[in-house]
């Protein structure tokens, strides 16, 4: 296994290191799946109450180790499978780990899956302010927000409507508009910047990198090699639920792609 244990520093002291907002020790996750196809609930509640339901265990992260700093935009890269959105989980403290350690500083904005927190027969201002609240914000602070997200997102015609009624991309946009007006100390982006539209992409990757410039952490998860090496000063390539190498984003890829020829 190849690892770079080398740290950023910080831009306005070379010899002062940044500050860890992420860290991760010998961190494992176990899934448990039925190891036969099941058709139904039904037929998987039955089986259950007979004892006749087997479990194969699945390590979706195996020992990983992983250090982010603040400030930083981190990339993730691997292939389908690979534990990504696994990793992204527990950073996001919606997943514990089997074993290991998870340390996370500050405020946390995932956009994991963009709109899974929205409830479809509500309408798109009650889930701005719905998702407020599961970020931790009063009403009154979400009140003060709720005009620069609509505007963002592009929606004021269709805000009071259900949210069941929108697009994809609408559903998309408006997740990442509440997401990123939330002030995160660490955002977490898995493959969101290709919502909408080209110019709403060109705004969306503004508003990720004005977050970036406050000293917001961004933890980046793609397929796109280019906007990975684009955005990112540091990556880390997961295979099979373990990590091969952290570095530099342009040494990583390079790895990487050496791996899938």
């Amino acid at each position: 296994m190849l690892t770079a244990s080398n740290s950023p520093m910080d831009a306005h002291n070379s010899f002062l290191p940044a500050q860890e907002v992420i860290r991760l020790e010998k961190v494992s996750v176990r899934y448990k799946a039925p190891n036969e196809r099941i058709g139904t609930f039904k037929e998987y509640i039955i089986r259950r109450l007979q004892g006749r339901i087997h479990h194969e265990n699945f390590w979706a992260l195996y020992d990983v180790d992983l250090v982010i700093f603040q400030g930083e935009v981190f990339g993730l890269i691997g292939n389908n499978g690979a534990g990504k959105s696994t990793l992204l989980k527990l950073i996001a403290r919606v997943l514990r780990p089997t074993s290991g350690r998870v340390w996370v500083r500050g405020r946390v904005a995932p956009l994991l899956e963009i709109g899974a927190g929205f409830h479809p027969e509500l309408s798109g201002r009650e889930n701005v302010f719905l998702n407020g609240a599961m970020l931790g914000f009063t009403r009154k602070e979400m009140e003060k927000k709720f005009s620069k997200i609509v505007e963002f997102a592009e929606l004021a015609n269709f805000i009071e409507a259900p949210i069941r009624t929108y697009s994809s991309g609408m559903w998309a946009r408006l997740g990442f508009a509440v997401a990123t007006d939330v002030e995160p100390d660490i955002l977490i982006v898995d493959e969101t910047l290709a919502i909408g539209d080209e110019a709403f992409q060109r705004k969306s990757s503004a508003r990720i990198q004005s977050i970036q410039k406050q000293g917001a952490t961004i933890v980046l998860v793609s397929h796109n090699m280019s906007l990975v090496e684009q955005m990112c000063t540091r990556a880390a390539w997961l295979d099979h639920g373990r990590i091969q190498i952290v570095g530099d984003v342009k040494e990583v890829i390079k790895a990487y792609r050496q791996k899938q020829q």
